[in-house]
């Protein structure tokens, strides 16, 4: 299906009071803060600032990679700011959050990938919000044991890194990635602190067939992961990958049942969930909804 044509109407999102977006936006640029929700233009924005809540991205806006799904500007990344997971956490503080959603560009130009910052940035949280629980969306590190080991090692909850897509589409997707190193990243993290909940998020609509997402998930149960999220590809700008099918809701609901029957202990799968929409602790009684 070609992605020019109007969207189904699954994936029409009702109009939401622009007034939390501006104001939330507002305190993260007074912060020098920038979020995921805005860098990925993604589509659920409104109903996430209203409550309020997002997903936090540190290490700047640049992502020295070039995947062809992601609207996130690709390029050479800024030197860190050391003062980050401080001000983050602060602005965690002000908005009340209980789960906070980290996530980062990619920075292959950092020695161990910008590990160090996701650790300092998990300290400075549990510091500031010990009762909240912590979610790092990682990079793949470039496969670096001692990195994964010393985000997963850190005080956060969830450990999560998105596989995106299954292996025959990762050339034209995600051309400077690679599948077995995804999933090595999860299963590492898993094998150094067996207690911690990993997690993974795949899209849909790129042109996979529903035989190769079931294998992924095999992959990713053989490597020990726990929780699932699968949502619709929604091409955000005319230089990314087009859409090649749009998924109907229907087909969400069974691939929702198909990975809680492999043994995800959660399984989000619906055509507006992204990896960090609706992210909460492992023990939360909700799996499917």
């Amino acid at each position: 299906m070609n992605d020019a044509k109007r969207l189904p109407p699954w994936l029409r999102r009702p109009p939401a009071t622009a007034e939390h977006v501006r104001e939330l936006r507002a305190a993260l640029r007074r912060s020098g803060l920038h979020t995921v929700c805005e860098s990925a233009r993604c589509p659920n924005i409104h109903e996430c600032f209203a409550r309020p809540t997002a997903t936090f991205m540190i290490m700047g806006d640049v992502c020295t990679r070039g995947c062809r799904f992601c609207a996130v500007s690709k390029g050479e990344p800024e030197p860190l700011d050391q003062d980050e997971p401080q001000r983050l956490a602060g602005m965690a503080a002000r908005l009340g959050l209980r789960h906070v959603v980290l996530t980062s560009v990619t920075r292959d130009d950092l020695p161990d990938g910008g590990a160090a910052h996701f650790r300092a940035t998990c300290r400075a949280l549990a510091e500031r919000l010990p009762e909240a629980s912590v979610e790092a969306l990682v990079p793949d590190f470039c496969g670096s044991i001692a990195a994964i080991e010393l985000v997963a090692q850190s005080p956060l909850s969830v450990f999560n890194h998105n596989l995106e897509t299954v292996p025959r589409l990762y050339p034209s997707a995600r051309p400077s990635a690679d599948y077995r190193r995804s999933l090595d990243v999860l299963r590492q993290a898993k094998a150094c602190r067996p207690g911690l909940a990993t997690k993974s998020g795949l899209m849909v609509g790129l042109g996979e067939q529903p035989a190769e997402i079931a294998a992924v998930l095999d992959d990713l149960r053989d490597a020990g992961c726990d929780m699932l999220s699968v949502g619709q590809y929604m091409r955000p700008r005319l230089s990314c990958l087009p859409v090649a099918r749009y998924w109907e809701p229907a087909e969400f609901d069974e691939l929702t049942a198909l990975a809680l029957a492999k043994g995800f202990k959660r399984a989000l799968c619906g055509p507006l969930v992204r990896s960090s929409y609706l992210a909460e602790p492992l023990d939360s009684p909700r799996q499917d909804e």
